[in-house]
């Protein structure tokens, strides 16, 4: 049976001494608010993901070298919520730090950020993860100080699930590939990626509701680019940037992090750590290309992951250095979000996962 409604899973840093690990909360239907469940202990799982089933959960067990880098499968209780340990396997790439099974189940892939590479694991009907099927290492370098070797953040499948892009921020590319179903590799589309300006280090990347337009924030340059993306032959293009802070705001500690599109497909939202604050844009439905909406201050510091709720009503932004998430109501007509004052302590909270 898949995982009850109304759960929030949330990874953390236990790098940090202020978490043991996956923590599992009840999300109250009419106001949000969090209340704490069980955890698991791992060591720093920082990105989740369910398999098709929702029976499933996935983390990364980030680690800091080659040696460490691992994935683990849970079983969830159906009625709790409560996670089991399945299986940990070694991704061969260091700081595995985000992940996606393919729509069918048979796959987990994971975004390695150490040295910028991918891995494949076969998921087999407990749950349990293969050894790996598959390894692919990106190649290259841009021209901003954290560019020196690729460095992928983002594995995710297009909204037919027909391809796999792959965001690096060393090389300024999304990478594109076909899973090949049989093999359980990752063979190169034809394009075999998209460019981003130069300097922007791709982090995350996030689709527009009908599949046209993908949004990527940059991570150095605190910019957010509006793609085309052309589901036939996925070929992806840069068509425009525009910035993530206000003009004239601006440090050298500020990076972006998570990049959403609300359900309705109408806003797309962005995190901006050291400036603390999440940016709304406001997306064409006809041309995909953004338009400003205004900056909220998260409540806290280094805001590395937001999640929003099923029911797009409310926006949970986890709080990563200051041990918090803070709740936000959303206004549908104006994507704005507002502090409901509804604050859950939580360790190094880096990523909030909802059933």
């Amino acid at each position: 049976m898949a995982a009850p409604p109304n759960l929030a899973f949330v990874g953390t840093y236990t790098r940090s001494g202020r978490s043991e690990g996956i923590h599992v909360f009840s999300c109250d239907p009419g106001t949000g608010r969090l209340t704490h469940r069980s955890f698991v202990e791992d060591l720093d799982p920082s990105f989740l993901a369910f398999d098709p089933s929702r029976r499933f959960l996935f983390a990364t067990s980030e680690g800091l070298t080659d040696d460490t880098g691992a994935v683990v499968s849970y079983a969830i209780d159906s009625t709790s919520g409560a996670l089991r340990q399945l299986s940990r396997q070694p991704t061969g790439g260091g700081e595995p730090c985000h992940l996606a099974p393919d729509p069918t189940g048979k796959f987990l892939l994971v975004a390695n950020h150490l040295n910028g590479s991918a891995t494949v694991f076969p998921i087999e009907a407990d749950g349990r993860l293969a050894p790996a099927s598959h390894f692919r290492q990106h190649s290259g370098s841009g021209p901003g100080p954290t560019q020196q070797g690729p460095h992928a953040h983002h594995v995710s499948f297009d909204p037919a699930g027909q391809r796999v892009l792959l965001t690096d921020k060393g090389i300024d590319k999304i990478m594109v590939y076909h899973l090949d179903l049989g093999a359980g590799e990752l063979v190169p589309n034809d394009p075999p990626f998209g460019r981003i300006h130069a300097g922007a280090a791709p982090r995350h990347l996030a689709f527009g509701s009908d599949g046209r337009f993908a949004y990527v924030n940059g991570e150095a340059d605190m910019t957010l680019s509006t793609c085309t993306y052309d589901p036939a032959t996925g070929t992806l293009e840069e068509v425009q940037v525009v910035s993530t802070v206000p003009e004239g705001e601006s440090g050298d500690a500020f990076t972006t992090a998570e990049v959403a599109v609300d359900p309705s497909g109408r806003f797309v939202y962005v995190s901006n750590r050291g400036h603390h604050s999440i940016a709304t844009f406001d997306i064409d439905p006809s041309t995909g290309r953004l338009s400003p909406a205004g900056h909220v201050s998260t409540g806290g510091q280094t805001p590395r992951h937001f999640a929003i709720h099923p029911s797009g009503a409310r926006v949970y932004v986890a709080n990563q250095d200051t041990d918090t998430i803070v709740q936000f109501a959303v206004n549908p007509h104006s994507g704005q979000l507002m502090p409901t004052g509804d604050v859950t302590h939580v360790g190094a909270p880096v990523c909030i996962l909802f059933s």
